[in-house]
């Protein structure tokens, strides 16, 4: 497996690469990295900058095919099984979902209420709402705030909005942490390196799922 771990986990969030890496090493999973990872172009696309993100993704399809790839990034994960041509691609969510499920990774219970953000990449356009939802509750008690799954509401930060917009994704950003808060939990769970991101604040602990599973689930990082 190819470990693909997008640029904001690679460069801006690197607890998210470590935290991810912590867990495949447990888990047993043999997989490697690419010493010069690209962007996967998903932002390029989403701004309208087509002609650069197709050439873009002819070169790393040179690099990736042929790979079954884990990313950490939900935009990634979007791009590269939407974007790009016969890629064979999971998120890590998925993939925890199903380690967990054939016990080659296992956590200690707690009673702990988070809450959890549904990304647009995700969800809405993947339809991966299941997996990340299941692999918190190995771990605590999931606590859903008024606008979930399909009805999530956008944290701000995709599509340009955050670099072009800043204003508009801060209120964007203000609108979900009110609801997290609602739910009256310290945490707030993520499966995306970007809306962590624009997420972060004073008042909730925002945490990437895997950052979430290592400092929650009874994780040694010294093994």
């Amino acid at each position: 497996m190819l470990y693909f771990r997008g640029c904001t986990a690679r460069e801006k969030e690197t607890s998210i690469q470590k935290a991810t890496e912590t867990l495949l090493d447990l888990a047993g999973v043999d997989y490697h990295l690419l010493d010069d990872e690209s962007c996967c172009g998903s932002v390029l696309l989403r701004t309208g900058f087509i002609n650069e993100a197709k050439n873009q993704i002819s070169k790393n399809t040179q690099v990736l095919k042929g790979e079954t790839i884990i990313t950490s990034c939900a935009g990634c994960f979007k791009t590269l099984s939407q974007d790009y041509e016969g890629l064979e691609v999971i998120h890590i969510s998925q993939l925890l979902d199903e380690l967990i499920r054939d016990e080659k990774l296992n956590f200690d219970k707690n009673d702990l209420n988070v809450t959890y953000h549904d990304s647009c990449h995700l969800g809405r356009h993947m339809e991966v709402f299941d997996e990340p939802r299941d692999v918190i509750m190995s771990v605590a008690n999931l606590i859903e705030m008024e606008n979930i799954r399909e009805d999530s509401l956008c944290c701000g930060a995709g599509g340009g909005v955050k670099s072009a917009y800043p204003e508009i994704a801060g209120e964007m950003a203000k609108a979900r942490i009110a609801q997290a808060k609602e739910t009256n939990c310290k945490t707030l769970v993520t499966p995306c390196p970007f809306c962590k991101l624009n997420l972060k604040n004073d008042e909730l602990e925002v945490l990437d799922l895997t950052e979430f599973l290592v400092k929650y689930g009874g994780v040694d990082e010294s093994q």
